[in-house]
């Protein structure tokens, strides 16, 4: 059994991710995105011997964005159950992008394809049943993330608001087709809110390190999401949370993970880590750069890929 130095092979992953040309760009169509540093680059692990690592830029504050749909998805199975939450969306990949319209028409349910796109995320938030959707979503976030002080972020919410006419254009088709039954003012109030909530790496590998605990805390004990909601939120994070880069992402990497156009991208091994990792600098599907490569390198080093032989590593 090898013993790995966990501090030492962040280091080296960020290295790694460094080593390449940073091709990418910091989301712009919500102006208040484009103020990120291209090459800021950090990464955060939660692992099951209760021990927590870090390096680079792990404490940067950014949006949760696309990030958010995991833990609304969570809230929607809680407080709706799966018959409700799945009448409402699918649970198939599909090969578009996150904020594409089209399959709202051309497929014959014309209800959204996933959780994971900006379509699903929208109708899952129409299905969160509690008269206060974002407190009760900010209050699950603190939890699963483990810190208490996490807030929205006032400006980016505005931003969004104020440009995110695609996605009130995905709403109300939603409400024509009957998907959202609420009001669709109030349903993007809450979606643009949830997207503004403000994390950093080591927020994220919390929330990934209860996933791949089976919904239990390793540092208290106290269970923070039901077992029967983990394998469909993680089935669905394998094969949609990498938007139109979820297969290749499970290919390369292989694991549940979810990317957030702010930059974060949090994934998990089986009983194993949560990890999350942060760079603004997006590729053109809306994916870190430098967080891929960072994955792909602790995936190769620490042997966490879902489909290859168990891991016998130990970490100091």
């Amino acid at each position: 059994m090898s013993v790995i130095n966990m501090e030492q092979l962040l280091c080296e992953a960020v290295d790694y991710a460094k080593s390449f040309e940073n091709n990418g760009e910091v989301a712009s169509y919500i102006p208040e995105l484009s103020y990120a540093d291209r090459n800021a680059v950090g990464v955060a692990v939660v692992a099951n011997n209760k021990k927590i690592y870090k390096h680079g830029n792990w404490d940067t504050l950014f949006t949760i964005q696309s990030i958010s749909k995991v833990i609304s998805l969570i809230l929607a199975l809680q407080t709706s159950g799966a018959e409700k939450v799945f009448s409402k969306v699918g649970v198939e990949p599909t090969g578009d992008a996150f904020n594409s319209i089209i399959r709202l028409e051309t497929h014959h349910t014309h209800i959204p394809l996933n959780p994971m796109i900006n379509a699903g995320a929208i109708a899952v938030v129409g299905c969160i049943d509690t008269p206060f959707a974002f407190h009760d979503f900010l209050e699950l976030t603190r939890k699963l993330c483990g810190r208490n002080n996490i807030i929205l972020n006032e400006a980016v919410y505005l931003s969004e608001k104020a440009t995110g006419m695609r996605n009130r254009a995905i709403a109300y088709m939603l409400r024509t087709e009957g998907v959202l039954e609420k009001d669709v003012e109030h349903v993007l109030d809450i979606y643009f809110k949830m997207c503004s909530v403000e994390v950093n790496a080591l927020d994220l590998a919390h929330l990934a390190s209860i996933l791949a605990n089976d919904g239990v805390s390793i540092f208290t004990g106290e269970r923070l999401v039901e077992s029967w909601i983990i394998p469909i939120v993680k089935s669905i994070m394998m094969t949609c949370g990498m938007y139109d880069g979820s297969g290749e992402f499970a290919m390369k990497v292989g694991m549940p993970a979810k990317s957030g156009v702010g930059g974060g991208i949090m994934c998990m091994s089986e009983e194993n880590l949560g990890i999350a990792v942060y760079g603004p600098s997006l590729d053109a599907k809306g994916n870190s750069v430098y967080g891929l490569r960072i994955l792909e390198y602790l995936s190769k080093e620490l042997n966490l890929h879902y489909f290859a032989g168990k891991s016998t590593k130990e970490y100091y």
